[in-house]
């Protein structure tokens, strides 16, 4: 009969070794998190997908043969649909990417669709609509003839002007679709340089309309910079984000592409003509007016059923916010009147309804990239791109859930490693009940991380009123069968590692749904120290058990 030796340490591990310290992966979990669903991103760097759980394990990869341009989604069919980036070398700007994916569960690339050559290319974020199609938006170069033509400033005009568009593709076969709607910026333009030339008029008294000079320049031909759709299905309207302009655009989905073209049809009645706009009334002319947005990505209608419901959620980067860059997270109530906005100028409203993180420049600044997606709990999930690090903040603003993607251009990071070049688009959340997940098992195969320790589903640092096993678990050897026996009479069991003094993993076994109790054999072990750690999803106790013949 074996004799084992229990010593219960909570969280205290003295081998420290064993543990280095947690720089990528999961590294919080506080209560309050919103911990029944899943997070979809894609490193910048790396041509893999990746669907986590809330614990940091991931639960699928979708490969892909292009690095994302940028955004990508799980559609309510479980197929992924994914932007890759073609290298356009026409149009070399930030979030280039040219080709539209969707990938099935098992990885197969079952539709793929390029919109990449001299005169155009996809980039940034696409959107599905309820009918199967796409909505792309996509850059329209323009020569300077063309540009100085409409009444472009001539000292602004590098030797292309890149306008937007935004394609509606019904998908075709596996690598084919028909452009069924369409919308050209370049149809909705206003100036008042030369009256000579077409689309000349007033600024401030046609904020329907785009400036063709405002934020103009000889060297930049990536004058408007979209870096944003979303479709709001109940209004057939489509929210665009205007990263150069500092400003987003709500257009009607609701017209064929003849009116689209013009100033009048659709639910509107005012065709593809701006409906609404907000965040910099400078780029309208609105004089004494002040700037909202500063270099803002991620514009989304908040769903039905959710705590600020219908109204719009930006990523306010906050790149050139005067007074010094910070980067806010702002919830606009736009004022909305059947299919159409009210027309005070400059747009109102005059404030956000809510802000996270005013007037607080050190707690977080992304300077680009970026997102932000308000959850079914009033929480908000933000994608900081540059650093590849995604929280989940209260409504009160503290951060309770925070995961450091691991997935740098130059490979996948170990554990303990400094994150560095690590960059992420947009993050994405899905509860368990999507129905995208529907007929799939979703199971944790580990983390993305290289792991050098046995580090847990949810191992992060709590404190002992925090650690629901601390006064509860009861660990003692069964001598009838030479098993370790663990009970929790308080809570469940979710998670079991076992690994050795040296730091080698030798069991580890996770239950579908959470265990009072558990047995372990010991048969096998041979003499020496081990630990044991036991979880559920949300805390973690560490055992030493030492194993004497």
């Amino acid at each position: 009969m074996k004799q084992l030796i229990l010593y219960a340490i909570f969280l205290s591990i003295a081998l420290n070794q064993l543990y280095p310290q947690t720089t990528i992966g999961l590294t919080q979990n506080d209560t309050g998190t919103l911990n029944d669903g899943y997070v979809l991103f894609a490193p910048i760097g790396q041509t893999d997908t990746y669907l986590i759980n809330t614990c940091g394990e991931q639960v699928k990869t979708w490969p892909s043969s292009y690095r994302p341009g940028q955004s990508c989604y799980i559609l309510p069919d479980g197929n992924l649909l994914r932007t890759g980036n073609t290298n356009n070398t026409t149009f070399n700007a930030g979030g280039k990417g040219g080709i539209i994916e969707k990938i099935d569960w098992n990885g197969n690339v079952i539709w793929s669709y390029e919109i990449s050559d001299a005169t155009q290319c996809q980039h940034h974020d696409i959107e599905a609509l309820p009918n199967g199609n796409i909505l792309v938006i996509a850059w329209d170069s323009k020569t300077n003839t063309e540009a100085i033509a409409q009444g472009r400033d001539p000292s602004l005009v590098p030797e292309t002007v890149w306008s937007e568009k935004v394609l509606e593709i019904e998908p075709v076969g596996t690598d084919g679709g028909t452009i069924v709607w369409q919308w050209n910026l370049w149809d909705h333009i206003v100036q008042e340089y030369d009256n000579t030339k077409p689309n000349f008029g007033v600024v401030n008294t046609n904020p329907q309309l785009i400036d063709l000079n405002y934020g103009g320049s000889a060297t930049n031909s990536d004058w408007i910079h979209l870096n944003s759709i979303d479709y709001n299905a109940a209004l057939d309207q489509i929210v665009l984000s205007s990263h150069e302009f500092s400003e987003i655009w709500i257009i009607d989905h609701s017209t064929t592409t003849e009116q689209a073209s013009g100033s009048s049809g659709g639910n509107s009645g005012k065709g593809g003509d701006l409906l609404y706009r907000w965040g910099n009334p400078l780029a309208y002319n609105q004089s004494g007016a002040s700037a909202q947005l500063f270099r803002q990505h991620d514009a989304r209608w908040i769903q039905d059923g959710f705590p600020y419901e219908n109204q719009i959620i930006i990523f306010n980067n906050g790149n050139g916010r005067p007074g010094g860059n910070y980067t806010t997270v702002d919830i606009i109530n736009p004022p909305v009147d059947g299919f159409n906005y009210t027309s005070t100028l400059p747009f109102l409203p005059a404030s956000p309804s809510y802000i996270y993180n005013e007037g607080n420049p050190n707690n977080l600044y992304s300077q680009n990239i970026s997102g932000s997606e308000l959850l079914s709990n009033g929480n908000i999930l933000i994608c900081d791109g540059p650093q590849g690090t995604f929280t989940e903040v209260n409504s009160s603003g503290t951060t309770v859930w925070t995961y450091i993607n691991p997935a740098a251009n130059s490979g996948i990071m170990t554990q303990g490693e400094t994150p560095s070049a690590n960059p992420v688009f947009r993050a994405n959340f899905y509860p368990d009940d999507y129905i995208g997940f529907a007929g799939h098992t979703l199971t944790a195969i580990g983390t993305i991380e290289n792991t050098n320790s046995i580090s847990d589903d949810c191992n992060v640092t709590l404190s002992e009123e925090e650690n629901i096993f601390a006064e509860t678990i009861a660990m003692y050897p069964n001598p009838a069968n030479d098993f370790i026996y663990i009970t929790n009479s308080n809570a469940g069991i979710r998670n079991i590692r076992i690994s050795n003094s040296s730091g080698q993993l030798l069991h580890i076994k996770s239950y579908a749904s959470t265990v009072t109790e558990i047995s372990i054999p010991v048969d096998h072990y041979t003499n020496g120290l081990y630990f044991i750690e036991i979880s559920d999803d949300k805390s973690t106790t560490t055992f030493t058990t030492v194993i004497d013949h």
